[in-house]
């Protein structure tokens, strides 16, 4: 708009203001002008929030943002999808190796799904549906990870075998001082599995529920209005990742000798904080777009409020930070340890299944439904699982004893009673 239109402009509308008197809008004193906050489905209007008039483009929203914050994904990509290849090459050990690769997808989905939020800044309901998505794969990872974690020391048997009746450690450094007196047992165990599962569940529901409102114009990010969604949401998403973290340190601090050889301090710094930075990252960015350090911006073509803003940010850092942690994951989950296990006992290479079909392994949740079954039904409280190998008919071997697993060989679950209580 040039400068003469724009004066034109300010003269009438003085003038209306000056006929109108007590009658201007929003009952505001003559001459004054009125604020009118930006139209949107999700308008992140608040009257303390300041309101920056776009002249020109902000930073997120320039070549040279899309531009580094895409070569730091793609190049997160490239490093991650090739380990990712060569596990599935290498896929010698699928009890274990279905579990880091559903891990390392964290990289891919995390970062290529902050870029496409990001290139989809100007339009305030698309980031919504992508972080809905990268946050809902979080709490796969937390449950794979304990289940990894659990096939490294051999299953639920072999684990029970080591730390039944032992006394638990009360530390308030390390959260355990209200299980003062109490010993591991098999519900201890459970504890730790249902814990991660629930977050499995809740996270999801809560994601439907942030699209349901986010549709009825009930859900901004950083609105901790209790007329908002966003408020109940983040209270209740916090529970719930709060107690399966807990539930996974828990598992570590009761197995963390037995954890030495496959090196966890790496593997568990970097699963807690991809997942945890991410959360409180954007926790703190909505305290700062609360405290009116975050504009909304609008302009004559569009507006942004202030919690796509924040978002986009938020966005931005994690497209930098999935570079470093493509880095860290790759040495945290090697692949090269599982190109060894390729040879039996007797020296032979061991048939290695197709890319495509160990993908497919690797994808299909049927695991984790059994799992579900047997840590929350009832009938199974008080039972262990214990998977056994059957090579050609000959005897059963514990999977403790062998990680080597052949087109040849069915696996098998035993349920080994237990009568211990947590």
């Amino acid at each position: 708009m040039s400068t003469v239109t724009f004066r034109l402009l300010s003269g009438i509308s003085k003038r209306l203001s000056e006929s109108l008197g007590n009658d201007s809008p929003n009952g505001l004193p003559p001459g004054s002008p009125a604020t009118v906050a930006p139209q949107g489905s999700n308008s992140s209007w608040v009257s303390e929030a300041p309101v920056v008039t776009l002249q020109e483009p902000i930073f997120l929203m320039t070549s040279t943002a899309q531009t580094i914050s895409g070569f730091f994904v793609w190049t997160a990509l490239l490093i991650t999808c090739h380990q990712i290849y060569m596990h599935l090459r290498y896929y010698s050990s699928p009890n274990e190796q279905r579990h880091i690769v559903r891990i390392l997808f964290i990289v891919p989905i995390y970062a290529f799904d902050s870029w496409l939020s990001l290139l989809f800044f100007t339009n305030e309901e698309y980031y919504v549906y992508f972080d809905t998505v990268r946050d809902c794969y979080e709490a796969f990872v937390i449950y794979n990870f304990l289940s990894l974690c659990y096939e490294y020391l051999g299953g639920e048997s072999a684990i029970m075998a080591e730390i039944r009746g032992k006394p638990i450690e009360s530390s308030c450094m390390y959260g355990t001082c209200c299980l003062w007196g109490k010993t591991y047992s098999i519900g201890f165990l459970r504890f730790c599995k249902q814990a991660t599962l629930q977050f499995c569940v809740v996270k999801p529901l809560m994601a439907v529920i942030t699209v349901i409102l986010q549709a009825f114009g009930k859900y901004r990010d950083g609105d901790f209005n209790v007329a908002s969604g966003y408020l109940y949401v983040t209270i209740i998403y916090n529970i719930s990742v709060s107690l399966s973290l807990y539930a996974l340190f828990l598992f570590y601090f009761a197995t963390r000798e037995l954890l030495i050889p496959y090196n966890p301090v790496l593997k568990f710094f970097m699963v807690k904080s991809v997942i945890f930075l991410s959360f409180w990252q954007g926790m703190l960015l909505a305290i700062l777009e609360k405290c009116g350090a975050i504009p909304q911006i609008s302009s004559a073509d569009f507006s942004v409020g202030e919690g796509t803003v924040a978002a986009g940010y938020q966005n931005f850092i994690i497209c930098i930070e999935m570079f470093f942690a493509a880095i860290a994951l790759r040495h945290a989950f090697t692949y090269k340890v599982y190109m060894d296990k390729r040879l039996d006992s007797y020296g032979r290479c061991a048939p290695m299944k197709s890319i495509s079909s160990s993908l497919k392994e690797t994808m299909n949740p049927g695991d984790m439904v059994q799992d579900a079954i047997h840590n929350f039904s009832p009938a199974y409280q008080q039972y262990t699982q214990q998977s056994t190998l059957e090579r050609g008919g000959g005897p059963p071997l514990s999977r403790s004893h062998s990680n080597l697993s052949t087109r040849g060989d069915n696996e098998k679950t035993l349920l080994l009673s237990s009568d211990d209580e947590f």
